[in-house]
């Protein structure tokens, strides 16, 4: 059975292997590395690169934290009262050109004192602009990375991914979706070791799946008002993670670190009054596809 020290060695060697991909893929910026402790017990590593070739802002975070459990947090999941403790890697890219799309990823683990445990996270794709080629590879990757262990994943949790990364007031969703997972503990036909086992295949699906994406387009040229396209887009990342993001609100409310917990903000994002995209633009076509329950395997 894979313990807590086991799961924990492994995120951080996935942040660490990440890194070196990304610094190797942008040619040109460095990781900066933030070592800090939390109050109430624990602390992490948060690692930041910006300016360079490919990423305008990123951050790979891992934590691995523990303490007692906010009230508010107990009462939210519906647990009795007991000790915490979370490790996790989340990454939040947030690329130069606007032709490469904005990445998330969280993989984490969650133990009580109590005995209750689980695993959840998820990936998915924000592009500024949308190719379809692009989504379909996208999913297709994640659909082979979650048939490896159950075939009924990919479509339970892309549905999830849909349903959870929608920006509700904007009535759309944050990008072309991915997959989404929470609260998998043991039971049925899976052992914690197979679900640590799928976690990790997901950690490890991270870097092969964007360096294939943004080396199609990170070196395309694009005009003053595709960037500003590109803002507004950011600007509705922006809205999502400050106004629904589940991971945001545990870690505020954990009291986490606010400077980690923030990284997955972008370094310049925009908002422009009632904006209207022209008919038959890009753009426009980006909003139309902004859709849940989209097949981009079809």
């Amino acid at each position: 059975m894979a313990s807590k020290i086991e799961i924990e060695a492994w995120f951080k060697a996935l942040q660490s292997s990440i890194c070196q991909s990304l610094e190797g893929l942008d040619g040109v910026a460095k990781f900066k590395s933030d070592d800090w402790e939390r109050k109430g017990g624990g602390g992490g590593l948060t690692r930041v690169i910006e300016n360079g070739n490919l990423l305008e802002k990123g951050g790979v975070n891992f934590s691995a934290v523990s303490g007692e459990t906010p009230k508010k947090i107990l009462e939210a999941l519906g647990l009795p009262k007991s000790d915490f403790y979370a490790t996790g890697v989340s990454i939040v890219l947030h690329p130069v050109n606007p032709f490469v799309p904005i990445i998330h990823m969280n993989v984490r683990y969650f133990e009580m004192s109590n005995g209750t445990y689980w695993f959840g996270g998820g990936i998915d794709l924000t592009p500024h602009y949308i190719f379809e080629d692009d989504a379909r590879f996208f999913h297709q990757s994640l659909r082979d990375a979650c048939d490896k262990f159950d075939n009924e994943y990919y479509p339970r949790f892309k549905k999830w991914a849909d349903d959870y990364f929608f920006i509700n007031h904007r009535d759309e969703t944050r990008g072309v979706g991915g997959i989404f997972f929470d609260r998998l503990s043991e039971g049925g036909e899976h052992t914690k070791g197979q679900l640590f086992s799928f976690v990790q295949e997901v950690g490890s699906t991270f870097v092969p799946v964007y360096s294939t994406i943004a080396r199609r387009h990170m070196s395309k040229s694009y005009t003053e008002e595709e960037k500003q396209w590109q803002l507004l887009r950011r600007g509705r990342y922006v809205e999502f993670n400050l106004v629904y993001d589940k991971g945001t609100k545990f870690g505020l409310d954990t009291n986490g670190r606010t400077e980690s917990i923030l990284m997955s903000l972008p370094l310049t994002a925009s908002w422009v009054y009632n904006f209207q995209t022209k008919p038959g633009s890009e753009e426009e076509k980006t909003l139309r596809l902004l859709k849940k329950g989209i097949n981009w395997l079809s």
